[in-house]
């Protein structure tokens, strides 16, 4: 029974380990969601309004001006800009974002995926390893954009899919990243990157009444690859607080299912030290018996 006892009890102090480990992860990821809260907050309504702004001049400047970057053609070859984490421990996180791409390629893309047409371009660790492994074609020099966090460096991955979209390398191009909602909540996306998607609501119906300064030409060379860097940024921003809430929620319940499993364990080990306490009074009781007799 002491074996019994012995292996209960570490399994106890493996479990609390656990749980302080847990329980710290939580913490440092709660600290890391404010900031990142604060950015996309902060970054929402400004990239929000520009990605409003560049649809209604591509709605509204359709054939007046040339636009390299709003030209449809025959998708041929794609490309799927893909935002996950670098690391794990944040639940369903990246699972779902990886189910999404190739959910989006199985039902959008896959006859040039057949092909061998489609490229993923990974922001982040896990989508890296694990389409390396799944043998897709990748653009490898941004997967590591998380270790430094910064405009300029989500800029040169936005640069790299306007540039292969404008040298007609690229017919389309997509960005799959998870929205953030609240801690415990985020919206997995799939959205249009390239070429730049026109509005579609009811009032572009209606041209803007734009005024250019200087004239238009110059005016959409020079925005829209800002706009376009914006809307990439904004996306990683967003990837960025899924992330550490994703994972608080995560490891708020794995220190809730601990405590769980404390109780349970305790009360085990409480059962096998009275039924060895029993076993060792019965002992004695039949030894003194035994004396007697």
């Amino acid at each position: 029974m002491s074996g019994a006892l012995k292996e209960v009890r570490n399994r106890i102090k493996s479990v609390q380990s656990t749980q302080q480990i847990t329980k710290a992860m939580k913490m440092v990821s709660a600290a890391k969601l404010r900031r990142a809260q604060d950015a996309i907050t902060q970054m929402r309504p400004y990239a929000q309004k520009l990605q409003e702004m560049l649809g209604n001049i591509v709605s509204s400047s359709e054939g007046d001006v040339k636009m390299d970057l709003a030209v449809e053609r025959p998708v041929e070859q794609v490309l799927i800009i893909l935002v996950t984490s670098d690391r794990g421990l944040c639940g369903g996180y990246n699972s779902n974002l990886i189910k999404l791409a190739k959910q989006l390629i199985r039902e959008k893309y896959a006859t040039q995926h057949q092909k061998g047409q489609v490229r993923i371009l990974p922001i982040g660790k896990k989508g890296y390893e694990h389409f390396t492994k799944a043998g897709f074609k990748l653009v490898d020099q941004y997967w590591d954009t998380f270790q430094n966090l910064s405009f300029e460096r989500v800029q040169a991955a936005a640069t790299y899919a306007m540039q292969a979209f404008a040298n007609k390398e690229v017919d389309a191009v997509e960005i799959i990243y998870s929205e953030f909602k609240n801690a415990a909540s985020q919206r997995f996306i799939a959205e249009p990157f390239l070429p730049v998607p026109k509005v579609t609501n009811q009032t572009s119906k209606k041209k803007s009444d734009f005024i250019f300064e200087p004239d238009q030409a110059t005016l959409i060379a020079e925005l829209m690859p800002k706009i376009l860097n914006t809307q990439l940024y904004k996306a990683v921003l967003d990837a960025n607080a899924s992330e550490h809430g994703a994972r608080m929620t995560a490891m708020d319940k794995a220190s809730d299912n601990a405590n769980e499993l404390l109780k349970s364990l305790k009360i085990s080990y409480n059962r096998a030290r009275q039924a060895a306490i029993t076993t060792e009074l019965t002992e004695i009781v039949s030894g003194a018996a035994a004396l007697q007799g």
